[in-house]
């Protein structure tokens, strides 16, 4: 049978990535460039809608971007001057064809399409109440929630519309969305999901992360403000600000695994922040040790600060081969166990009689760790000690990160002894969500009020959960609303 690559298995899974183009000439090849720079944070769908002055143009594909967007005649089936892209990884509703961005509607105001990164927290509930008023939903998403709050609301233009229809929602969205009017660009009011501004020559440009605007060669203006709404069209770009100022809570864990290292999220170098990471691992663990060896390829910065830190000599002591994907065959279960050197293999020549220190970026179930362990004790290390560049992940994340249930997060089930003992190695250590916050130049975590939203590691939730909250076990309301801040 075809089954997710058990590495893949035990990663959060990276939401998803959208891009936007405004007034440039073969506006949908250069959304097709964008995508392939954001393909990490969503492998399973992509799509891109243009516009081309006189009707919408869509084509949407399960898979990569690369084989449904790399060929010549389905970019000319997307003409005109501006166009939007999604890659998708999903984290609500189903992996089917008809849950792919952008996701399009006809409504009274002409087409409206949309693409997502984020997710609403009160989904269920609207959708619950706009079914009861007559809505047809087309797919299980909860971006489809969006079209038809825009597509009710009883306010005149279609801004004031989807203003009203932002305000109803819950939750994380940078959202990308086409009109024959414009193209809209917003960002949650907490900023918890990233989103930038670029310019290429007269075009603007808008990605999730910087690297979609240096693969088409566009430059850096800045980021999208938390809960600044962009409006571009033939007039020009303005900028509002449709919600109350809060204070920002924008998604920590874009900086220890999700958002590219070459990226510069929310002003910082992502690659910077997590050398500065490994270096606090370092003076907060530190080992006597002879190598420094990364869990590749999310555990490599890290694992350099570290090394720079502790003088302890960096190398690659697993290798990883870049040509295998994220499904593989596995008839069997002696081919299932071998099928974990696919991906990963020890270097033994260098690895054997040497006291190691791991490093990698986290701990989700654990089956990962308990593997490259294994395979690294095979090599034959005469120690091995493991380091995790972020604290230990203990509750699911509803922003759009497909996080498992906490019942099924290792160090929400156990302790870090257990942990240790469980994944066989000679020490375990986790990075202090204290040393996280001074990675990213902050003096401190303060506690009233959370610079990040760290709810991952702390329990502490930025937003309301409502479809949790209706979810939930009467004796666990109480626990959900103690962890909302």
């Amino acid at each position: 049978m075809l089954t997710t690559h058990p590495f893949d298995d035990d990663k959060l899974h990276e939401e998803c990535g959208v891009f936007g183009v405004w007034g440039a000439d073969a506006a949908s090849a250069i959304a097709a460039l964008g995508l392939h720079a954001l393909q990490h944070r969503g492998q399973e769908a992509a799509g891109i809608t243009s516009w081309d002055g006189h009707q919408f143009h869509t084509h949407r594909a399960m898979g990569h971007v690369a084989g449904n967007f790399d060929r010549d005649d389905i970019i000319r089936g997307l003409p005109g001057k501006v166009a939007i892209g999604h890659v998708r990884y999903s984290t609500t509703g189903e992996t089917a064809l008809r849950n792919v961005q952008p996701l399009f509607a006809e409504l009274s105001s002409g087409g409206f399409a949309v693409a997502h990164n984020g997710n609403i927290s009160n989904a269920m509930k609207l959708r619950r109440d706009l079914v009861r008023r007559g809505s047809i939903f087309q797919s299980t998403s909860d971006t489809e929630t969006i079209i038809h709050l825009v597509a009710t609301s009883s306010y005149r233009t279609l801004l004031d519309r989807f203003i009203d229809a932002l305000k109803q929602i819950e939750g994380a969205y940078s959202l990308i969305c086409l009109t024959s009017e414009g193209m809209i660009v917003c960002r949650d009011p907490l900023g918890i999901r990233p989103l930038v501004m670029g310019r290429l020559g007269d075009s603007y440009i808008f990605a999730s992360e910087t690297v979609g605007l240096d693969v088409v060669g566009a430059s850096y203006i800045r980021s999208v403000e938390p809960g600044e709404l962009i409006i571009v069209s033939d007039k020009g770009l303005r900028s509002h600000r449709p919600f109350a100022p809060v204070r920002p809570r924008p998604c920590i864990f874009e900086h220890v695994y999700f958002s590219r290292p070459d990226s510069i999220v929310d002003g910082s170098s992502v690659y910077s922040v997590r050398k500065r990471i490994g270096a606090e691992l370092a003076i907060e663990d530190p080992i006597d040790a002879d190598l420094v060896i990364p869990v590749p390829d999310s555990g490599t910065p890290a694992a350099i600060g570290y090394a720079q830190q502790s003088g302890i000599p960096f190398e690659l002591g697993i290798i990883r081969s870049h040509y295998v994907g994220r499904t593989f065959i596995q008839p069997g279960d002696q081919v299932r166990h071998l099928g974990v050197k696919l991906k990963h293999n020890a270097n033994r020549a260098l690895i054997q009689g040497k006291r190691v220190v791991l490093i990698d970026d986290s701990i989700v179930r654990g089956t990962t760790s308990l593997k490259i362990v294994q395979m690294v004790r095979d090599a034959g290390a005469e120690e091995i000690h493991m380091r995790i560049a972020s604290p230990p992940t203990r509750h699911s994340c509803y922003y759009g990160v497909d996080t498992p249930e906490r019942a099924k997060l290792l160090a929400a089930q156990m302790s870090v002894a257990e942990m240790r003992d469980y994944i066989k190695v000679d020490s375990l250590a986790f990075l202090s969500i204290e040393g996280l916050y001074r990675a990213l130049g902050e003096d401190a975590r303060e506690e009233a009020h959370p610079q990040y939203c760290d709810a991952c590691f702390t329990g502490s939730y930025p937003t309301h959960l409502t479809d949790q909250e209706d979810l939930a076990p009467a004796d666990q309301l109480s626990m959900l609303a103690e962890r909302i801040a």
